[in-house]
């Protein structure tokens, strides 16, 4: 004898309402149908910023610096930020101008950033970032740096008013090592996709140690 099987409704947006606007972001009230086939409400943060014609919000990069002689190394950014009360750790990042590829934010924003030159090698698809409080969107862009190029030797920052942004370095090869080594020297906090990148280059980097031969 089988279980009687539950109705159940394709769960669906129904309206949004917004209750405060800032320059930069909203929040809403985002009425929606869940599963059950009940109403439900939920608060909604979004960005005021997005661009009609793109489905994502911005970019964010993992850049890899590579140059003769030297270990490969990420290329992060660190800086204050206001709703952390701290320093963070971050990939370099930025929102996309009207009408701008992944791709062309990325290299941008490298650039103004960091100051280095770089060679897109890959991007992913949109992905969302905190969906259980918003519908903020990104892409990575994976970008490679020829350190040995004239125009990335002695690398010059394009940063805009306000903006303060340290540059900050780490060996591939070391690279959730020497966050952890950062953390413990500051007061900063890291951002999860970096971590979470480090985890798995540690992962990529790790041999299992052999197993003892059992005698006999």
């Amino acid at each position: 004898m089988s279980c009687p099987q539950k109705d159940t409704t394709e769960p669906h947006v129904l309206k949004e309402e917004v209750i405060v606007s800032g320059k930069w972001v909203k929040l809403e009230k985002t009425v929606y149908m869940d599963p059950s086939g009940n109403t439900r409400t939920w608060e909604t943060a979004k960005r005021t910023t997005r661009q009609v014609h793109t489905a994502t919000d911005g970019v964010e990069l993992i850049a890899i610096l590579k140059r003769t002689l030297h270990k490969d190394c990420v290329v992060l950014v660190k800086q204050f930020r206001p709703p952390m009360g701290c320093y963070t750790l971050e990939f370099p990042a930025g929102l996309l101008d009207d009408g701008e590829s992944a791709e062309t934010a990325a290299l941008r924003e490298l650039k103004e950033e960091t100051g280095y030159k770089g060679e897109v090698v890959g991007v992913t698809p949109v992905t969302c970032l905190d969906p259980g409080l918003s519908n903020c969107t990104t892409q990575i862009v994976m970008v490679n740096i020829n350190g040995d190029d004239i125009e990335n030797i002695n690398p010059s920052q394009q940063l805009g008013d306000g903006e303060f942004v340290e540059v900050i370095l780490l060996p591939l090869d070391e690279f959730q090592k020497k966050i952890n080594e950062l953390m413990k020297k500051e007061k900063i906090v890291v951002d999860s996709k970096v971590y979470i990148y480090a985890m798995g280059i540690s992962q990529a980097y790790f041999k299992p140690r052999e197993l003892p031969v059992l005698k006999q």
